[in-house]
């Protein structure tokens, strides 16, 4: 396939996406350079495995110092960790609640593992640059569907993305210059992110914006938080009780009181099964906890919903039964979703039962709580 000229294809107008999908992917295949919409800005893409391709695509890219020339596209956050084995806690957190979207990473990538050390020696100067690499999972749907079905890598140049990056297509059309053999343009008009694709620095210590404002400042520390979900049946005994426990726990670890863990980069939850939500805990979890210095009189129940996990880190069950109910419904969170206890027994339920049983389950709680406080080294799982 030989394109004289740009040949542009009108998305909105197409009759079928898989069409431009597939004319995609063959044009990546032969080593040609596409113009493509991601979910704000227009950038070119190109196969990161042909040494000629790269080297072209890199002409249209912004030449920023210190950074790589190019942008390696994935999937989404399970891939990161394939071009960069060694993430840090935080990255993965950042990648897991903002890709696909408007958000690139700048990560330190000298693992002898990771992707971009299988590529071809002429091409990782223009992915590598001071052992960093530049991770971006676009959230449109036309380049993940070709994602998934390109063989290989896709490298993305994006111009203007130190100044004005190209809102259309015709503002794409004018970072080629005279260079116009053999591009195909995807139109897909203006895309409803108007904002820059903000791009962060993650390190040692935690993470910097570089430019863009896809994500306020905010946002990204809302986000960076190391969010743990303690679930039980109707969060009104066992994971309210988790929950105040634990954030008691951290507080001490971290040497700040109980309401101020969110400030140290830490924020606690608890959330049911069943239930309506909207409850208070129960009068024994209350009085169990004021026996701790703890007063649970504020806590609301609520129901484990999708956007609750999708926002922990670590998803803490009562039970075996609790974890595989939520594993039915949302089998992706399988990763992050555990039983409290370390040697799997379950935190038996005190509802309906005496003063006694409630201080046995909150025993018990503690000493979960103890294990997994040591086996999480708090500290380090923040970086910060």
């Amino acid at each position: 396939m030989e394109y004289m000229s740009p040949t542009v294809i009108n998305l909105k107008e197409s009759e079928d996406l898989r069409d431009v999908v597939h004319r995609i992917v063959q044009a990546l295949a032969e080593g040609d350079v596409v113009g493509v919409p991601t979910e704000s800005n227009y950038c070119f893409a190109a196969a990161g495995t042909n040494e000629t391709a790269v080297e072209r695509v890199c002409t249209f890219a912004d030449a920023i110092e210190h950074e790589p020339q190019l942008t390696i596209a994935i999937k989404s956050s399970d891939e990161a960790s394939d071009w960069v084995p060694a993430m840090t806690p935080l990255a993965l957190r950042l990648a897991r609640q903002c890709w696909p979207g408007p958000l690139a990473m700048l990560l330190q990538d000298n693992h002898p593992d990771g992707l971009v050390h299988q590529l071809p020696a002429s091409i990782q100067p223009h992915i590598l640059c001071d052992d960093r690499i530049r991770l971006r999972a676009p959230g449109h749907r036309m380049l993940q569907d070709c994602m998934r079905l390109f063989a290989g890598p896709v490298v993305l140049a994006e111009p203007g993305i130190s100044t004005e990056p190209p809102k259309t297509v015709t503002d794409l059309m004018e970072f080629c210059g005279q260079d116009k053999k053999s591009i195909l343009l995807i139109d897909d008009g203006i895309q409803p992110i108007q904002e820059t694709v903000s791009t962060i620095e993650i390190h040692k210590t935690g993470f910097h914006v570089i430019r863009g404002n896809s994500f306020s400042e905010e946002e990204l520390q809302d986000v960076a938080r190391l969010t743990i979900l303690f679930v039980c049946t109707g969060n009104t005994c066992r994971s309210p009780m988790a929950e105040a426990l634990f954030r008691k726990k951290i507080a001490q670890k971290l040497n700040c009181q109980a309401n101020e863990i969110k400030k140290h980069g830490v924020d606690v939850k608890s959330a049911g099964l069943s239930g309506w939500g909207g409850s208070s805990a129960s009068d024994k979890a209350l009085h169990t906890m004021e026996q701790e210095g703890i007063d649970l009189s504020g806590h609301t129940s609520q129901i484990v919903t999708e956007e609750l996990l999708q926002k922990a880190g670590i998803v803490w069950t009562m039970t075996a039964a609790h974890r595989a109910a939520i594993l039915a419904q949302f089998p992706k969170f399988a990763d992050r979703v555990h039983m409290l206890s370390p040697t799997n027994q379950d935190v038996l339920d005190p509802f309906g039962g005496t003063a006694e049983a409630y201080n046995q389950c909150a025993q018990q709680i503690c000493e979960h709580l103890d294990a997994q406080i040591d086996i999480l080294d708090l500290r380090s799982s923040l970086d910060s």
